[in-house]
């Protein structure tokens, strides 16, 4: 049975600087899935392994740890689970950056994985301990934390394993994740849970409602191809900056991340665009702004400074594309079913993931097939796909508009 909302005592325990503290630990805790990303060529190296497996386990992991360990959420009193789940972070990271070989460091990354769900876990806490006028505001501090930890976990990656080796960056954020564990401790507020139903409750309800609610399954696929053309291209890239066509090394690829973090400042418009336009416009927009990223990181294919200008443009233009679309498809979701939001969110969250997933795994093998243009052709296609799934359900939303007046003479003649 639900338990009654968090008592009203409770709310003031969010200070004005405390989703700060929060917003950096989503940002850090996050980055331990993608600076991996980053050091896919060195690891390779090192171990003579293909650079999908390095780069796409932890992913893989961070999907699994959403779908089964964000709903305990609602179950359990979130701090303890929160300092559990960051000790369990820093061990498997520091097991990764000691691995002595390939086996060890594929587990040790997907239990890193499995483990980083922090930051799905402090957004519905944050929004359950504030006031209905704070909510916005403190979420949408919380996810440009997150965005930035996604977006500059690059620039740290491959900065610190160019110059120090690529476990250099495992035993780092292993410091940084025990650090983080203690802060938070001490941090956060103790909260009562908010269901009493049984764990398997509470895996089912997701999985329900991807298949009762048609709006969830729109914003789940929607973020999934959009997401897998991104990861695609992060993945990939590290290997076209390192490859014969730049020679570059992987320092550049953190530089580009940098710039691209400038995305994250897009989330609060996105979040008034929604308001004022409808999360269906938006997804449009991020849409049609995907597919001409694909357009501009095709010329980076030449391999020049031209090339790499707009390797520049496209990729902040993509990045822009992923975070609007994120803040659109929760926005709708969120609307759903208020009494559900963490479950809903872990439903949304689990397919974007598995997305993200799929997209390195394929973007690595594009880039294999048919160089960079291969890459570039596989977020087109992503794109479209997207595409068709919105058309489709504006055609649904059409019909179901022309339903109602008709409904509604035949009650009034019924009358």
């Amino acid at each position: 049975m639900p338990c009654p909302d968090l008592p009203p005592p409770s709310a003031p325990a969010l200070s004005r600087r405390l989703p700060l503290v929060m917003a950096l630990a989503c940002g850090v805790s996050v980055a331990n899935v993608y600076f991996p990303q980053a050091l896919a060529p060195l690891i390779a190296d090192s171990f003579g392994i293909t650079a999908d497996a390095a780069a796409t386990v932890t992913q893989l992991g961070y999907a699994v740890g959403i779908f089964f360990l964000v709903p305990l959420g609602d179950r359990l009193p979130r701090r303890p689970l929160v300092t559990a789940l960051l000790a369990v972070t820093a061990l498997a990271l520091l097991a990764a950056a000691l691995a002595p070989a390939t086996g060890a460091l594929l587990a040790a990354g997907t239990v890193v994985g499995v483990a980083t769900v922090v930051p799905q876990l402090l957004l519905p806490m944050a929004a359950g301990l504030v006031s209905a006028d704070r909510r916005g505001a403190v979420i949408g501090t919380l996810q440009g934390g997150l965005i930035g930890g996604i977006l500059l976990a690059r620039t740290f990656g491959s900065t610190l394993g160019e110059q120090l080796g690529w476990r250099a960056p495992y035993l780092v954020a292993a410091a940084l994740t025990v650090l983080l564990a203690i802060v938070l401790h001490t941090a956060l507020p103790d909260t009562a849970p908010a269901v009493r139903e049984r764990y398997s409750a509470l895996l089912a309800a997701g999985v329900r409602m991807l298949r009762t609610e048609p709006d969830l399954r729109r914003s789940a696929l929607f973020q999934a191809t959009l997401f897998g053309g991104f990861s695609a291209a992060w993945t990939a890239l590290a290997l076209l900056i390192t490859g014969p066509r730049y020679g570059l090394n992987t320092q550049v690829v953190g530089v580009l991340a940098l710039i691209g973090a400038a995305s994250m400042f897009c989330a609060p418009a996105a979040g008034r665009w929604v308001d004022r336009n409808g999360a269906d416009r938006v997804n449009l927009w991020c849409i049609l702004a995907t597919l001409t990223a694909a357009a501009v990181l095709a010329a980076g294919a030449a391999g020049s400074w031209m090339g790499l200008a707009a390797l520049v443009a496209g990729l902040l233009l993509l990045d822009i594309a992923v975070q609007c679309s994120q803040v659109a498809n929760q926005a709708r979701i969120f609307a759903l079913r208020p009494e559900a939001r963490s479950r809903l969110n872990t439903a949304y969250m689990t397919c974007s993931f598995l997305g993200g997933s799929a997209g390195s795994w394929l973007g690595i093998r594009a880039y294999a097939q048919l160089s960079w243009l291969g890459v570039c052709a596989l977020i087109g296609v992503l794109a479209l796909l997207a595409f068709t799934l919105y058309l489709a359900g504006a055609r649904r939303q059409q019909a179901r508009a022309a339903e109602q007046p008709a409904a509604a003479q035949t009650e009034l003649r019924a009358r």
